[in-house]
């Protein structure tokens, strides 16, 4: 069993696809490619049935969390999968990550079982039993092109296109598809850092205007969601 635990800054931008062009020509002097390149990610996330975390979230609370499952493309049945809790307080970021197998992950998840053989396990376990009825609630899959610094690994800058979300299907197996969450010319750049930005970024977000945003996708989803929900009831009600 793997285990990793994350701290940092992660600061969100909504940008365009000429932007995202711009900044790489400029990256290239700072940053290299990440060794995988670019790849497709699955987020399933767990809520309660009355959306408790994706509410919170949305509320912008000094404390924050939420729980999902991650893969790294389509997962076969050995591939590792990674159950994440995210948490957020005071604007720092701290992630727990623990890495199973696919199968053994969905034996655990669907049976309720343990993971308390490790810290990070204990706190998985404590955060399902703290939220009553726990359920896969969102599938949401995009993809991302990362990139580090070439003398301060720590600092990562991550391209999202191509966001898409579902309610049905939800399993990382399923298939990659769903709808649009962004329009076809934007991408979201995450900047994650463990302490100050760099200058020469903080110069081109300057010089391009361009504005961090608390931009969410599980909180974008769920308002989505949330609508075409009260669209159907209204169809319904006027049927």
């Amino acid at each position: 069993m793997n285990q990793t635990v994350f701290q940092r800054y992660e600061v969100k931008y909504r940008i365009t696809r000429f932007q995202q062009h711009q900044l790489l020509r400029l990256m290239r002097c700072y940053m290299v490619a990440d060794e995988h390149g670019r790849s497709t990610i699955q987020s399933l996330y767990f809520d309660t049935p009355d959306w408790l975390l994706a509410r919170r979230s949305m509320e912008h609370p000094v404390y924050k969390e939420k729980l999902r499952l991650r893969s790294y493309g389509l997962p076969k049945a050995e591939d590792e999968v990674f159950l994440e809790l995210k948490k957020k307080l005071d604007g720092i970021t701290y992630k727990r990550r623990l890495a199973l197998p696919c199968a053994q992950m969905s034996r655990a998840l669907g049976q309720s079982n343990s993971l308390s053989m490790s810290q990070i396990g204990r706190e998985l376990d404590f955060c399902r039993d703290r939220y009553r009825d726990l359920k896969p609630a969102m599938m949401l899959s995009y993809r991302r092109e990362a990139w580090y610094g070439i003398d301060d690994r720590e600092l990562r800058i991550t391209f999202d296109d191509t966001v898409l979300w579902r309610r049905e299907d939800l399993n990382l197996t399923s298939g990659i598809y769903g709808s649009p969450l962004l329009g076809t010319q934007e991408v979201l750049m995450e900047v994650k850092v463990a302490s100050a930005m760099p200058h020469w970024l903080v110069q081109f977000l300057s010089a391009q205007k361009i504005y961090k945003t608390s931009f969410s996708k599980y909180g974008a989803a769920y308002q989505r969601c949330r609508m075409e929900m009260l669209h159907r009831k209204e169809e319904l009600r006027y049927a």
